[in-house]
């Protein structure tokens, strides 16, 4: 791996094979009496989130504090940020401390390749505006593959709302470094711009129909995007029930995807809007691996810290 992780296209399909094997090991920490690691001892992290999360942030610090790094966690609304500070002035201070990684969580695209460019420290993108999240991609990569393998050749559809996720964009880069096959659904409203020439790009496959896509490819994983209305500012779509019955997870297309896969599963980044993108049948059925994902995440982001801060030169 390099210095940082901004995108998931800094990983190659070894660097990711890499940190999955080392997340797999991580995973058994959680299963002990003491979940303890010398690894990183005497080194200090800082989290820095810019927007609201639970998962990222908490599996972060938990992930940090168990492996003996000093773990400290710092919003904008308790920093100087809320006095109007700049973003640069903010981690060039923060830089100043001499810590080894900030892991950034910003409402704007590229503010994490921005900070890279002002600090010493590793830095860690938990998330930019609508671009990429790719600690998400790597885990949901980890969850899928130990529960079905391998994921050459697998077929995994992404629903939802396309246009403002980055859990989206890491995931079609991520998924297809390790050979799936990936097919985006969105109604057209929620399709980004130039998609078709970025899905010929990079090599997946864009439809409107998510009954077309259950019925004549049926997928191994099916991932529900949350809709993100907070940054919604027009009408997307005209009210939550049509979205839900053109685009959510509902009970009947469940039944319907078990019926023509019956080991197939169901994935959600998180929070969930239960109801709108998502049954709770869905989400509470046993084909769901969305807590598993929760519960990867934190093996995933030990992995992350353990190749950017430790390496080689120390055992885990």
């Amino acid at each position: 791996m390099t210095k940082h992780l901004l995108s998931s296209a800094d990983l190659t399909r070894t660097d990711v094979e890499a940190i999955l094997a080392t997340a797999a090991s991580m995973h058994d920490v959680q299963r002990r009496e003491v979940k303890k690691l010398p690894t990183l001892r005497g080194r200090t992290i800082i989290n820095f989130f810019f927007e609201d999360s639970t998962r990222t942030r908490s599996s972060f610090e938990i992930a940090g504090k168990w492996m003996s790094a000093d773990t400290i966690n710092l919003s904008a609304k308790g920093s100087s940020t809320s006095k109007g500070e700049s973003l640069r002035d903010s981690v060039q201070t923060i830089n100043a401390m001499a810590v080894d990684a900030l892991v950034i969580r910003h409402n704007q695209s590229g503010a994490c390749q921005q900070v890279a460019g002002w600090v010493d420290a590793s830095v860690i993108n938990a998330g930019d505006g609508t671009h990429e999240h790719p600690t998400q991609a790597l885990l949901d990569a980890y969850t899928l593959r130990s529960r079905v393998g391998q994921l050459d050749g697998r077929h995994v559809a992404i629903v939802g709302d396309l246009t403002h996720s980055r859990v989206f964009r890491s995931n079609v880069i991520t998924l297809a470094s390790l050979g799936a096959r990936v097919t985006v659904v969105a109604p057209p409203t929620l399709m980004p711009a130039g998609m078709r020439d970025w899905a010929d790009r990079d090599g997946f496959a864009t439809s409107w129909d998510l009954d077309e896509v259950l019925d004549d490819d049926t997928p191994d994983a099916v991932m529900m995007l949350r809709v993100q209305r907070e940054r919604m500012s027009g009408g997307y779509f005209p009210t939550a029930r049509e979205y839900t019955v053109g685009y959510g997870l509902t009970r009947p297309r469940l039944a319907r995807l078990l019926d023509r896969k019956p080991e197939a599963v169901v994935m959600h980044p998180g929070p969930m809007n239960r109801g709108l993108e998502i049954s709770a049948d869905a989400a509470e059925s046993g084909a769901s691996i969305i807590l598993d994902q929760v519960s990867g995440g934190l093996a995933v982001r030990m992995a992350v810290l353990y190749h950017l801060l430790a390496g080689e030169e120390t055992a885990a």
